[in-house]
């Protein structure tokens, strides 16, 4: 049985964030993220859930057309897609996958040495179309 404890911690942080922003947020999460609880947990505290539908699940996805029928939607999709990208690069080639150090000072400095090394690549590839 899959845990459901990620989900539910983000429940939670978003109901905090909903609060204190005073307007509705959105949300973006892969597929994981989309099961009838999280959504209709996001929904009651006026968080929009942009999360990739899961379509291939039994039942279909908990993203319907409220959701999906703005263009926002379509926009989240392909900007997480960026961002993903970034933590895809940092976790194969940056070595964050599984770290080798204790303590939270010591991972904090490997994950900011670990983006600043991808922006420096970014620039660099950035660079060369533009010449």
């Amino acid at each position: 049985m899959a845990s459901t404890a990620e989900r539910d911690t983000a429940a939670e942080m978003l109901a905090d964030a909903a609060q204190f922003a005073g307007v509705s947020i959105t949300v973006g999460a892969d597929k994981n993220y989309d099961t009838a609880s999280f959504v209709a947990t996001c929904r009651a505290n006026s968080v929009t859930p942009h999360v990739a539908q899961n379509n291939g699940r039994a039942g279909g996805s908990a993203i319907d057309g409220r959701t999906t029928r703005w263009p926002g939607y379509a926009i989240s999709q392909r900007k997480r897609k960026c961002i993903e990208q970034v933590f895809g690069w940092s976790k194969t080639v940056g070595r964050i996958r599984q770290v080798m150090y204790r303590g939270l000072e010591r991972v904090d400095q490997l994950f900011l040495l670990t983006q600043a090394a991808y922006n420096l690549t970014r620039m660099r590839t950035l660079a060369t179309r533009t010449t």
